[in-house]
């Protein structure tokens, strides 16, 4: 059974779940999957007024908005969930992570592929916005509250506004889904003001120097 399959990956998967029941009673990101499984059914039918409708009534119930064109894999954990939005042309693989606040939309008001492709057991932090109809490889992570308009290889971590790659497989930074961690993602901001400072080090160090090749016999200090 395709919705147990999912509840029982996200319960051995949330350290907060208690047990498959709770989770297939309980969590929303479960039953929007579960819908939206029906509503790309009909989509794919060419039946889309039902197919919105399903989609609209579970955006309702859940806070979790997945157009019916969006293709998903299995064992997807949508964690908490409230005001993820999925667009009509969005792929996403196997095993993946998205916490509440993500979106993965489109650019420009083509009818052809204008989301992303998401790979296998990607991990996508609270926030993240994905825009644009380009891929993100198989294993990345998506650091929280990141902007990504480009492609991502695989293994990737990528944080920030817009989002830089900051690690790539075989890092100190962990790469899969299930490990749920966010904050072993690197902080860009602080990691190019730590390059500042040490620059900064650097030209007084050369300036104290005796002779220094910049400033000959010129110290800070008279």
């Amino acid at each position: 059974m395709g919705v147990w399959a999912d509840a029982r990956s996200i319960a051995q998967r949330d350290p907060a779940a208690r047990g498959v029941l709770e989770v297939f009673l309980l969590y929303p990101g479960l039953h929007a999957v579960a819908w939206h499984r029906l509503s790309h059914a009909l989509y794919k039918a060419h039946l889309y007024v039902p197919a919105r409708w399903i989609s609209q009534c579970t955006r309702f119930w859940t806070g979790i908005e997945i157009h019916p064109g969006a293709t998903i894999g299995k064992e997807l954990f949508i964690d908490h969930g409230m005001g993820v939005v999925i667009g009509e042309t969005a792929e996403i693989g196997d095993h993946c992570t998205i916490y509440h606040g993500v979106t993965l939309g489109g650019t420009g008001k083509a009818k052809e592929k204008r989301h992303p492709t998401i790979g296998n057991r990607v991990l996508i932090g609270v926030g993240a916005k994905i825009l644009g109809p380009f891929k993100v490889g198989d294993n990345a992570r998506i650091g929280a509250n990141a902007v990504v308009l480009s492609e991502v290889p695989e293994g990737a971590t990528v944080v920030g506004v817009p989002g830089v790659i900051v690690r790539l497989s075989g890092a100190s930074v962990g790469n899969r889904a299930d490990e749920l961690d966010q904050t072993g993602i690197p902080d860009p901001v602080y990691q190019e003001f730590c390059k500042v400072m040490h620059r900064i080090r650097e030209l007084e160090r050369r300036l104290d120097a005796p002779g220094g090749p910049d400033c000959p016999d010129l110290g800070r200090n008279p």
